[in-house]
């Protein structure tokens, strides 16, 4: 349970009253204790720990003394938990943690850098880990087997040949592929997505992902900065619709892991305390020079793409640095920091406590009220002049649609070029298939007006052979 000052609780209801078995610091642990699964006889939970270490490592918990113990660990890895927890809140996905589907018994523990690394607990584990890894050259994703351990189904992420999954028999050594998500994807066609590293201005190091379209030249090409949610999420290698959608229009995709991002170490997450429009905002401008500077990137043809949070990201980037971006889009993101906070459901706003509390302030705070307006790009909307298109759901309880209204009505006051697309059966990120149609189209041409790249109308260029960065 979450008391009042955000720490996490763990506790027994004994008699209808709870008996305190151990607690955390929220602020270390922003979505409570992930995986935050019992082990296979109950004594115990597996769950995500920073205790003396940077790294999220898996521990135990005794659920009758309290007492934690480390289960195994990454030297320069965090255990891939919270990505995952922030996942499992839009979609179905995998546990960091792979068990036994008769036994419950604990089999590998997954870490995520710039891929996927695997430790098998489990000798049997560790001898089929090896050779289902050699049935594809992506990241193994969902795995399940029969009571015996004999025959197994996997699937892998790929950033080119997304979600492909086999049957594996471990008696035989035998494998054949079941079936592809989407067989009209022709991986040839499709842009790989290589990691790379930028150095913030002050020598951080920003874990980032760089997609080239194909058959291009790498050099001054329009680029698209696409920034992630949350803030408290993060970027991985694999296969991204919107990412490969711009590449085939001949943007450049930079996706970058700014402080604040989960999975670097507690430290750079928690770097991004009191840096909304701070120092997370100049990451993604160390980004863009960074891309600039190799030549990658025309700069007069940059532009910003986000939601959510990264809508919040790119109202900020063209109303603190309205020189550097050409276009931008808005994708159900946050105007005012103030009026966001207050919007919150009374009944919500303690879950808040160790995310928009502790990072960006308190509205009921003057002083803290008044930082969060300065850091809020409606009190900047005088100088945004790039041109903007602004995406929200009218149905959006999160971000509500008076985040967007405000800041169009305040541009179209100046005569600034923007475009509104409002959806009246969306939320927070639209669900519809049609709805998701005129959003990417909307976008696409949105940007091509502005920065030059193609349309669904254009043919795109085949492939002769993969980029390399210059």
């Amino acid at each position: 349970m979450l008391a009042a000052d955000g720490t996490i609780v763990v506790a027994r209801w004994n008699d209808g009253a709870p008996e305190t078995i151990a607690e955390f610091s929220g602020r270390d642990h922003l979505y409570g204790l992930v995986p935050g699964e019992l082990t296979a006889d109950g004594s115990g939970m597996w769950f995500g720990s920073y205790t003396g270490s940077d790294r999220m490592r898996l521990a135990r918990l005794d659920l009758t003394t309290g007492v934690e113990t480390e289960v195994d660990s990454h030297p320069e890895l965090d255990l891939d938990a919270l990505r995952r927890a922030v996942l499992q809140g839009v979609r179905q996905t995998e546990s960091p943690l792979i068990r036994h589907r008769h036994t419950g018994e604990l089999l590998g523990v997954r870490y995520l850098g710039e891929r996927q690394v695997i430790h098998a607990l489990d000798p049997h584990f560790a001898d089929v880990l090896a050779k289902v890894e050699q049935l594809s050259d992506g990241d193994l994703e969902a795995i399940s087997t029969d009571d015996t351990g004999t025959r197994w189904v996997v699937s892998f992420t790929h950033d080119r040949d997304p979600d492909r999954t086999w049957l594996y028999d471990h008696s035989t050594g035998a494998s054949r592929l079941l079936f592809a998500d989407d067989p009209r994807l022709d991986p040839a066609a499709l842009a790989p997505m290589t990691p790379v590293t930028i150095t913030a201005r002050d020598g951080r190091a920003l874990p980032s992902y760089l997609t080239l379209p194909v058959a291009t030249e790498p050099t001054t090409l329009p680029l698209v900065l696409l920034v992630h949610g949350g803030p408290w999420y993060r970027d991985a290698w694999g296969f991204g619709p919107q990412t490969q959608l711009l590449a085939n229009r001949g943007y450049a995709v930079l996706q970058v892991n700014f402080r604040g991002s989960v999975g670097y170490g507690n430290a750079h997450t928690q770097a991004a305390v009191g840096e909304f429009a701070g120092a997370m905002h100049d990451d993604l401008i160390d980004a863009v020079n960074w891309a600039v500077g190799r030549g990658l990137a025309d700069p007069e043809r940059i532009g910003i793409v986000g939601g959510s949070y990264g809508g919040y990201a790119t109202l900020v980037a063209v109303s603190f640095t309205p020189d550097v971006f050409a276009a931008a889009v808005d994708y159900v993101g946050i105007s005012d920091l103030v009026s966001f906070a207050k919007s919150v459901p009374p009944f919500v706003r303690r879950n808040l406590t160790n995310f928009w509390g502790r990072y960006v302030g308190d509205p009921d705070v003057p002083e803290q009220a008044a930082d969060m307006a300065a850091r809020s790009p409606i009190h900047r909307a005088d100088r945004i002049r790039t041109p903007l298109l602004v995406v929200q759901g009218a149905n959006d309880v999160r971000v509500v649609r008076a985040e967007s209204d405000t800041i169009v009505a305040a541009l179209r006051d100046r005569d600034v070029e923007v475009e509104y697309l409002v959806k009246d059966d969306e939320g927070h990120g639209f669900v519809n298939p049609q709805n998701q149609i005129d959003f990417h189209r909307a976008t696409e041409r949105f940007l091509a007006r502005h920065l030059g790249g193609r349309t669904d109308a254009e043919p795109a260029p085949h492939r002769s052979h993969r980029n390399d960065l210059p």
